[in-house]
C-alpha cells in the first residue's frame, strides 16, 4: 500500500531537503506551496516547482494567501517596513510573519486529510534558525496533537520535522549527500535576481555553505 506524504516546500533548501528526505522514505509527495505576498513570491514559486517535480510529486498545490500582505506586521511581507542587513539579532526578528507556519499546517493537513496522506513533512530548523517561534519543536509536537484531535479518527497524521535539530552546515551537508540541486533553491528576504547576501536568511545560508566547506551555487550581488 502506498504511503503519501505532504510536503510543505517553500523553494528553500531546508524544505528541499526534508522533500528529499520524504521521497527517499518511499513516500508519494503531494507537494504544497504557499504564495503569500512575501517579497521573493516569484522566484520561491519557481523554485518550488523545480523541487517538487524533482522529487516525483504527484499533486502540486499553489494556495495564495494575501491576508499576509493585508496585516503587514512583518518585513517580508510589507514593503514599508526594511528587511535587516545588519546581522542576526537577538529575539524574534521583524521577518517572523505572525503565526504562518500554524496556518501553513493547517491547510496542509486538510489537503492530507483529502489526499488520506499519513504524514506531513515541513523544513523547520530550530537550532541555527533565524529565531522564530513557529519553529520550535515543541510547538509542532503541539500542533500535531491540535490537528488529530480537529480531524477523522483515521486521519492520524505525523507530523514529520528532519531537520529540526541540525545546523545549516549539516543541511548543506546531507542535501550534497542526496542529491538535491541546491542551484534550485532559494533563501535570501529581499531578491528575486541576485540574492542581496546580507539578510538573516542569506548570512545563514552563507555560513552554512562555508562551515560545509561547499561553494553555494546560487549567485549573490555581494
Amino acid at each position: 500500500m502506498k504511503k503519501i506524504a505532504v510536503c510543505i516546500i517553500s523553494g528553500g533548501m531546508d524544505s528541499a531537503l526534508s522533500a528529499k528526505i520524504a521521497q527517499k522514505d518511499g513516500y508519494e509527495i503531494v507537494a504544497l506551496h504557499f504564495n503569500y505576498g512575501q517579497r521573493t513570491e516569484a522566484k520561491e514559486l519557481d523554485c518550488f516547482r523545480k523541487v517538487a517535480h524533482s522529487v516525483g510529486a504527484v499533486h502540486h498545490y499553489e494556495i495564495d494567501l494575501p491576508f499576509f500582505e493585508a496585516i503587514g506586521a512583518s518585513a517580508l511581507t510589507d514593503k514599508s517596513i526594511d528587511v535587516p542587513t545588519g546581522g542576526i539579532e537577538e529575539g524574534v526578528p521583524i521577518t517572523y510573519v505572525p503565526f504562518r507556519n500554524g496556518i501553513f499546517l493547517s491547510i496542509a493537513s486538510a489537503i492530507a486529510e483529502k489526499h488520506g496522506a499519513e504524514a506531513l513533512f515541513i523544513g523547520v530548523v530550530e537550532e541555527d534558525s533565524s529565531g522564530y517561534p513557529d519553529c520550535r519543536e515543541t510547538y509542532i509536537n503541539q500542533m500535531q496533537k491540535a490537528i488529530n484531535l480537529g480531524t477523522k479518527d483515521e486521519t492520524n497524521l505525523q507530523i514529520r520535522m528532519p531537520l529540526v535539530a541540525l545546523k545549516k552546515s549539516q543541511i548543506v551537508t546531507q542535501s550534497k549527500a542526496l542529491g538535491v540541486s541546491l542551484e534550485n533553491t532559494w533563501s535570501c528576504y529581499k531578491e528575486e535576481e541576485k540574492a542581496c547576501g546580507v539578510c538573516d536568511s542569506c548570512r545563514l545560508r552563507l555560513k552554512g555553505f562555508a562551515e560545509a566547506g561547499v561553494v553555494d551555487p546560487i549567485s549573490y550581488a555581494s
